[in-house]
């Protein structure tokens, strides 16, 4: 069925019709009998998949990646998609643009999304206040970023801000310095601008009523020198985990025509064709850590076999983005039905 819908909504481009279908899911989820309809397909049985992580409590393994539902405007409705946790962000101190349009393109042939949005969303104050009005429990996690003109030897006033901002409205925080389409982004993934960066975040935690988790979200294109950095980094700042991993630069292997994929241009690269890379680096994660670190794996995964190959690698949570848009809305239904089975 699904197959068919996603035939008409390729038509249209990305993300417009995005939009388009996230305001019918709202329109969907106010009907009277809507909520229930969307979760008698979507809603998995969640019994037996219930994970106890960094002091949280996920009714199921299966969460929505950061970069989907940037300004927290859906938080309810994904929720009626059985989702066990949802992503917002990147949220910016201040609402920006992004990148022009076009800035999203499908690669059907690889199942891979190539985006560089460029962190648009609506600011950090606009998140706060819609998420104090979500009337759902599930599980919000905070993927906070620096905005586009601020220089990376300010960035870390940044991220204090939307850490204040969002700290009463989330349940754990996701520090993104692996985006490549904020120029100059990933120069803060390196060793010393990292660990003052979240150094700083876990002293203004710690000076909260209640500490939450925070995170560390990498890039799939480290090398193992740079991974044994971030293990190094993740235990003397005590983090509560990494997601691993934001999108990829490289372009290698794709079965999409060069001229076309040259034609789009600049940007990360989602879904299977990062799938492989994203696994490697949870492996390595996981075992030079000696299974120490809580890991959230994304990249690549589009069925049950998929996210247990990330588990078996070392992670504790899965994320989707790419193979929800290609798979649909019953995504994590079908995903939690395989692990259990």
């Amino acid at each position: 069925m699904y197959g068919l819908i996603k035939k008409i909504l390729f038509c249209f481009p990305p993300e417009s019709i995005h939009h388009g279908v996230m305001r019918g899911l709202k329109v969907m989820h106010g009907l009277p009998l809507g909520k229930n309809l969307l979760g008698s397909f979507c809603r998995p049985d969640d019994t037996g998949l219930q994970r106890e992580v960094f002091g949280l409590t996920f009714k199921n393994p299966v969460g929505l990646a950061a970069g989907f539902d940037k300004d927290a405007k859906y938080i309810d409705e994904l929720s009626d998609l059985g989702f066990g946790f949802v992503e917002i962000g990147t949220v910016t101190p201040v609402g920006q643009p992004g990148n022009e349009q076009p800035r999203l393109f499908r690669l059907p042939a690889d199942q891979a999304l190539i985006n560089r949005m460029g962190f648009n969303n609506e600011g950090a104050k606009a998140a706060a206040k819609r998420l104090a009005l979500r009337k759902s429990n599930i599980i919000v996690g905070g993927n906070i970023g620096k905005n586009k003109l601020t220089p990376n030897e300010d960035a870390v006033s940044d991220y204090e801000k939307c850490f204040h901002a969002l700290y009463d409205g989330v349940d754990y925080f996701v520090v993104n310095v692996s985006s490549p389409n904020t120029p100059g982004l990933r120069a803060l993934q390196e060793k010393e601008p990292l660990k003052q960066l979240l150094h700083h975040l876990q002293t203004i935690n710690a000076a909260k009523p209640k500490a939450k988790p925070i995170l560390l979200k990498i890039a799939p294109d480290l090398t193992p020198e740079q991974l044994d950095d971030i293990v190094e980094i993740v235990n003397e700042t005590k983090l509560a985990g990494i997601v691993a991993t934001n999108t990829t630069i490289s372009r290698e292997g794709l079965a999409t025509p060069n001229a076309e994929v040259e034609k789009i241009g600049m940007g990360g690269l989602s879904g299977l064709p990062v799938k492989e890379k994203a696994t490697e680096v949870i492996r390595y994660i996981h075992r030079k850590s000696g299974g120490s670190i809580p890991i959230i794996a994304v990249g690549g995964i589009f069925t049950a076999e998929d996210a247990q190959e990330k588990l078996d690698a070392g992670a504790v949570l899965v994320q989707v983005y790419t193979g929800f848009i290609y798979e649909g809305p019953a995504i994590v239904k079908k995903i939690c039905s395989g692990l259990k089975k």
